[in-house]
């Protein structure tokens, strides 16, 4: 038993030193390396923070851009996906009644003009970001709701677009909705 028990012992020693540790201590390390010293970046509006960079948020107001819809109602301490799967009846109830929702808020667009990342969560719940197209089939509704014209609010939108070499490009949602303030409150 003695034979067993020793090189047991030791290598839950060994384990609680890595696991415990020395790899909690390399992931500190490397989040101070980060902008912001791994305490994420936040955005800032009129000298108030108003949210994380890379958190999505829910925006239901008719004069803001809404993001990718989450499964966890924008929750970061609790990031997940729906986990069910294209044929399941709820989730298809889900996705219609974003849909019509969409639809309705936004005249004159037709089902075949809205992204699906308008309509599915992403997997973490949380995605901060939109394609170009999905922020494009909202500037009539953002527009109109500001007393803007269109092309103003699509250039913002092309301002606000962020390109990638090894991805697609992205806008940042609560980015242009604060840029969208900003330029509301000149």
């Amino acid at each position: 038993m003695k034979q067993n028990l020793l090189p047991a012992f030791r290598l839950t020693l060994v384990l609680l030193l890595v696991c415990c540790l020395i790899y909690p201590a390399l992931v500190w390390a490397g989040a101070q390396l980060a902008p912001s010293g791994g305490q994420g970046e936040t955005i800032s509006h009129r000298g108030r923070v108003v949210g994380y960079d890379n958190v999505g948020q829910n925006f239901t107001r008719p004069e803001y851009f809404q993001g990718r819809p989450s499964a966890v109602d924008y929750n970061a301490a609790g990031s997940a996906g729906s986990n069910k799967g294209p044929s399941n009846p709820e989730y298809l109830a889900t996705v219609q009644a974003r849909l019509d929702t969409f639809l309705v808020q936004n005249p004159g667009v037709t089902k075949s003009q809205v992204p699906a990342e308008l309509l599915t969560a992403s997997g973490s719940g949380l995605d901060p970001h939109l394609s170009p197209a999905a922020a494009a089939v909202q500037v009539a509704r953002v527009a109109r709701a500001r007393n803007l014209e269109a092309t103003k609010v699509q250039i913002l939108v092309a301002q606000q677009t962020q390109h990638s070499l090894f991805g697609p490009d992205r806008v940042n949602v609560l980015r242009l909705n604060v840029t969208l303030d900003a330029l509301q409150n000149r």
